[in-house]
């Protein structure tokens, strides 16, 4: 099953990548993450990270569960993609720059039919990375 979805980001495509790519910012910007521990690889392809999950359970995962993600790609500034392990779950976002000062953010997440309970799991990030641009852009 896949599911997407876009939304126009009040920032620098350059700015909008630094939140993206920065591993403590996941849990800011991802629903379901509430802690990262980044290896020493950073945001680079085949990092591996250890995640925790928020206190809301799922039907796949204990609250507070933790968990691997893999970076799979990282093109600076245009593509982050990841896969969250225990879920079987894929998430890529492409930034696209709009103006200068803007940027087009795609969040799309593949997983198992069983993913189908939490369809607006893509809309929700894209939501949450905007928010935190945004408030990066009142500062």
């Amino acid at each position: 099953m896949r599911m997407a979805a876009s939304r126009e980001l009040l920032a620098a495509r350059p700015e909008a990548w630094r939140f993206l790519a920065e591993p403590y910012h996941l849990p800011d910007w991802y629903p379901g993450l509430s802690g990262v521990t980044p290896d020493r690889r950073g945001s680079a392809a085949g990092a591996r990270w250890e995640v925790v999950a928020s206190n809301e359970p799922t039907l796949l995962r204990k609250p507070r569960a933790s968990g691997t993600l893999i970076v799979l790609a990282a093109a600076e500034p245009r593509l982050f993609s990841f896969e969250l392990l225990g879920e079987k779950l894929t998430v890529t976002v492409e930034l696209v720059a709009t103006a200068a000062d803007r940027t087009h953010a795609t969040v799309t997440v593949e997983g198992p039919w069983l993913i189908a309970y939490r369809r607006s799991l893509a809309r929700r990030a894209v939501n949450r990375l905007y928010a935190l641009c945004q408030t990066a852009a009142t500062l």
